[in-house]
């Protein structure tokens, strides 16, 4: 006699349910939809550069796919030209000296690093500082892997800078990571050397290892700096840095890490037990775009002025404000008093005038009166959303 067959029910783990799924990875299946429907939605949500990289690189990574030796797993510690090629860009660019044998450790994207950094030095129950507001990851990341975060504020008011006198308050007795991002995202707050100066000299005197993102130094900027550029911020701090947005490379998934030789080995631990290196080609390719002049950074911020100036009149048009000093790929505007709630203009601009923004509460509680426009965004196409808006009821 044949058993009925029985319906096994089954359940995600336990770290899942302090999470959900990301917020642009749902709002962009919605918007797919609405392309389906040929409404023609004009996105100014993500901050994925559609310019190329320049096209020595590019020759550079087609040349050495034909290399027929080159296409095996590659060194965890990433190819000894691009970590030199890492360590030559921060030389040039942020006048700081990095070993590239063993301060600077390749990554698949600085997400990843997010990743490795929090498995490295965070305990299960132990605390990591995050902005409010700031890039969602630093969250979400943290408590899948266990860490319990406490927030810190950014505000206008206070230029979107930490509050230090506030931070002392505060019982950072189990805190062993504070992550920072400057030029801002969302804000568009540009770092100064008071302000990098500030967060080592907290670093040392708390025990807490700042975890500066720096992806943004290279856009709508006249002087990038770097955390590490301060005397002795190696000891306590780590650098992320990324091809992604610096040099038009998002999908290619390279960015960097660079911090003191220990602190480099510990994350190397779990990248090694994770993942592997990233192509050959890539690499090298990576490798040559580093070396871009001045001009090359010059060219791609022509482009990304223009169309700032464009964003700028959106946000007049919405009665949105905004500091003109932000710097990096997007505008951040504070929304008018007489909106209730800053999703209620997002989606009203959405389906009425079928314009992506990215409403500012996904970011922390400190943007929920804010949006976001990507200048990830042909000129022609951000006149149009422009048009569209000013057609709006």
């Amino acid at each position: 006699m044949q058993k009925e067959n029985q319906i096994c029910k089954f359940a995600p783990a336990d770290r899942l349910s302090g999470v959900s799924e990301y917020y642009f990875s749902k709002k962009l299946k919605e918007v797919a939809q609405m392309n389906a429907e040929g409404k023609n939605v004009i996105s100014l949500g993500i901050g994925s550069p559609d310019m190329p990289p320049s096209d020595e690189t590019i020759k550079t990574l087609c040349d050495n796919a034909w290399n027929a030796n080159g296409h095996g797993y590659q060194p965890y510690v990433g190819v000894p030209e691009l970590r030199q090629g890492f360590s030559n860009w921060y030389q040039r660019w942020y006048g700081v000296e990095l070993n590239p044998e063993t301060e600077i450790q390749p990554l698949i994207g600085s997400k990843e690093g997010i990743l490795h950094v929090t498995l490295a030095f965070v305990n299960p129950g132990e605390q990591v500082l995050v902005p409010n507001p700031g890039y969602p990851t630093y969250t979400s990341l943290s408590k899948i892997l266990g860490a319990e975060v406490v927030f810190y504020n950014l505000k206008e008011e206070n230029g979107w800078m930490p509050d230090f006198e506030e931070l002392e308050q505060m019982d950072l007795s189990r805190v062993k990571l504070m992550w920072t991002n400057y030029p801002g995202m969302p804000t568009g707050a540009n770092a100064t050397p008071e302000l990098y100066e500030k967060l080592v000299n907290f670093a040392r005197s708390k025990g807490i290892i700042i975890v500066n993102d720096n992806p943004y130094s290279f856009i709508l900027n006249d002087k990038p700096l770097s955390i590490l550029s301060v005397p002795g911020a190696k000891e306590c701090c780590i650098e992320f840095n990324s091809m992604s947005k610096s040099h038009n490379m998002p999908g290619w998934r390279i960015g960097m890490l660079a911090s003191n030789a220990e602190f480099v080995q510990w994350i190397l631990k779990v990248k090694s037990n994770i993942d592997s290196g990233m192509f050959r080609a890539m690499q090298l390719a990576a490798a040559k775009a580093l070396e871009a002049d001045a001009d090359w950074y010059e060219g791609n911020n022509k482009n990304y002025r223009n169309r700032r100036h464009l964003a700028g009149e959106i946000m007049n048009v919405l009665g949105c404000k905004y500091d003109e000093k932000q710097v990096g790929m997007f505008l951040w505007g504070k929304i008018p008093e007489s909106c209730t709630d800053v999703e209620e203009l997002t989606e009203k601009v959405l389906h009425q005038a079928r314009v992506f923004i990215t409403p500012g509460f996904i970011f922390g509680s400190n943007g929920a009166r804010f949006i976001r426009l990507s200048l990830c965004c042909k000129e022609d196409k951000l006149a149009e959303a422009l048009e569209r808006i000013k057609a709006m009821k």
